[in-house]
């Protein structure tokens, strides 16, 4: 195997064959090499494994397994998703002109995934599409100071309302898929236990509604490092998050459409602020004590955020592996086809 950086970056690092190409020779070279794969991946927090045959959700498996052997399952985020093995999901079945901002997997619940691994298993053909990562510890030295002391001092508190059964359409890009979909069940007790499992209040509305709501730090110490990371989905509940992305990605790609969708998304979160209430947002949050989040301070942190985004070109059979305690993903809007494969653990 050979080893060097992209395109000069430090992240991700990245291996490549220098012979045999195929999934079972990967998975052999992961077996000698996981001391120097754990350091990697804690230093530069993601790995990127190209040039190798691994566009199949089963092989994309086996070599996640050779990373980390226990894989899970469960998922309570919010990102509508299809089961591709019984480990292994398509990353978003989110519309492709809709930027997903970045964010670190789970970041909101008791215990996120430690090691998140995406493979490409058919590549973008047109302009966009990439999976862009952040260092979030990066993030957080970045931030001014005044910014960086009211997180700390106050925290996060996430809001997330969900239709029930019976409702609900997966393409409301402020809609979240339905509960019974994300619990897997329709039994209220089991919902709860899971929800008192992970910090979520939970607060049943009229027939089906069910609403969400957790307290957070916005700020957690790498468990390997000691540094600082910017661990919170404040960048994606909050209501400003839609039109700040659009910008930023209008800017970036220069397509016509995103930028009236800028425009767009801006005007309907204002009528959202002022006909809905913000408990009953389909998400949002606040500090942790229930003031207001300002705009402001959320640009300061899409700001920090952007500084330090990194976005390569998917190539078909890529696989990645990043450290979910330090880096975040997002995706870029894309035309055209697209499959990439999510597994965690």
């Amino acid at each position: 195997m050979k080893m060097r950086t992209l395109d000069g970056g430090t992240l991700p690092a990245v291996v490549e064959p220098e012979g045999d190409a195929r999934p079972e020779a990967l998975v052999e070279w992961l077996s000698g090499e996981r001391k120097w794969l754990d350091e990697t991946l804690t230093e530069t927090g993601a790995v990127l494994f190209r040039g190798f045959d691994t566009a199949t959700p089963e092989s994309f498996e086996r070599v996640a397994r050779a990373v980390t052997p226990a894989l899970k399952k469960d998922y309570l985020g919010t990102s509508p998703r299809d089961a591709l093995t019984e480990y292994v999901f398509s990353a978003s079945e989110l519309p492709p002109y809709y930027p997903i901002p970045q964010h670190i997997e789970m970041s909101f619940t008791s215990a996120p995934p430690e090691r998140l691994f995406f493979s490409c298993l058919v590549a973008p053909g047109g302009q966009g599409g990439e999976t862009p990562l952040c260092d979030f510890r990066a993030v957080a030295r970045s931030l001014p100071a005044s910014v960086r002391e009211r997180f700390a001092a106050r925290g996060v508190r996430n809001i997330r309302n969900y239709v029930g059964p019976s409702g609900g359409s997966r393409f409301d890009l402020w809609k979240l898929k339905r509960w019974d979909e994300m619990f897997q069940t329709t039994d209220r007790a089991i919902v709860e236990a899971k929800s008192a499992a992970n910090g979520f209040e939970v607060t049943w509305r009229g027939a089906e509604g069910l609403c969400l709501s957790n307290v957070q730090p916005a700020f957690r110490t790498h468990p390997e490092t000691g540094e600082s990371v910017w661990f919170n989905h404040a960048q994606v509940f909050h209501l400003s998050s839609v039109p700040g992305e659009y910008r930023r990605v209008a800017a970036r790609i220069g397509r016509t459409e995103l930028r009236l969708l800028a425009h767009l998304s801006r005007a309907i979160v204002a009528a959202k602020r002022a006909f809905t209430a913000v408990e009953e947002q389909a998400m949002h949050c606040t500090f942790g004590d229930g003031t207001p989040i300002s705009d402001d301070d959320m640009e300061a942190v899409r700001d920090a955020i952007w500084q330090n985004l990194r976005a390569f070109r998917w190539q078909r059979g890529d696989v990645l592996a990043i450290d979910n305690r330090s880096v975040s993903h997002g995706r870029m809007p894309y035309r055209g086809p697209r499959q990439i494969a999510v597994c965690w653990a």
